[in-house]
C-alpha cells in the first residue's frame, strides 16, 4: 500500500473540490460528487463453445488494472444462443480508492489518446444518475498489453460511478478531472 495519494486524487481534494463549490454553490464540502468506482468488463460471446478465450480476457483486464477480475454469469437461458443460465460469459473488475485514481490517470492521460480517429469522448454517455459509460473498441490501447502476446482484439465497457444527482454535475466532474469530452 502507496503512503503517498495518487495525483488525481490531490487534485481532487485541492482544487476540484472549490471548483465545484464555487459552480453549484454547495454549502458543504460532503456535498460535492465524488468518483465512487470504476468497473470495467468485458464480454466474451465465444466463451460458450471454447472457454479458453476467457482465460484470456481475464489475463488482459488483470494486467490493465493490476486487480484480479472475476467471472460475469448467464443471468437467464437462451437456447438460440446454446447458452445456459450460470455459464461464465464475461469478466469484469471494479476498481476503487488508490487503484480507481491510478486508473483514471493513465486512462486519460495515456490511453485516450492512443485511440485511432480520436475527437473526443461523447457527452451523450451519462445514464441520468451521474454515471459515464465509454466502450473502448480494443484492449491493446492500453500500454501494460504486449500486442504479441494477445489472442484477439477484445472491447470492453467502463464506467466510471459517481454519487452526483445529476449527469451535468458528472460531466463537470469528469471534465475537471481532465477527461477529454468532445466540444
Amino acid at each position: 500500500m502507496k503512503n503517498s495519494q495518487p495525483r488525481l486524487h490531490k487534485k481532487f481534494s485541492e482544487e476540484i473540490v472549490s471548483q465545484m463549490m464555487k459552480r453549484f454553490g454547495y454549502k458543504n464540502v460532503m456535498q460535492v460528487p465524488r468518483l465512487k468506482k470504476i468497473n470495467l468488463n468485458i464480454g466474451v460471446g465465444e466463451a460458450i463453445q471454447d472457454p479458453k478465450t476467457l482465460d484470456s480476457a481475464m489475463n488482459d483486464l488483470g494486467i490493465i488494472t493490476g486487480q484480479k477480475p472475476y467471472y460475469r454469469t448467464a443471468k437467464k437461458s437462451i437456447s438460440n444462443f446454446k447458452l445456459r443460465e450460470g455459464m461464465k460469459v464475461g469478466t469484469a473488475v471494479t476498481l476503487r480508492g488508490h487503484k480507481m485514481y491510478e486508473f483514471l490517470d493513465r486512462f486519460i492521460n495515456l490511453v485516450v489518446p492512443r485511440i485511432r480517429d480520436f475527437r473526443g469522448l461523447s457527452d451523450k454517455a451519462f445514464d441520468g444518475r451521474g454515471n459515464y459509460s465509454v466502450g473502448v473498441q480494443e484492449q491493446i490501447i492500453f500500454p501494460e498489453i504486449n500486442v504479441d502476446k494477445i489472442d484477439k482484439i477484445r472491447g470492453m465497457n467502463i464506467t466510471f460511478v459517481t454519487n452526483a444527482e445529476s449527469d451535468e454535475e458528472a460531466y463537470e466532474l469528469l471534465k475537471a478531472f481532465g477527461m477529454p469530452f468532445r466540444q
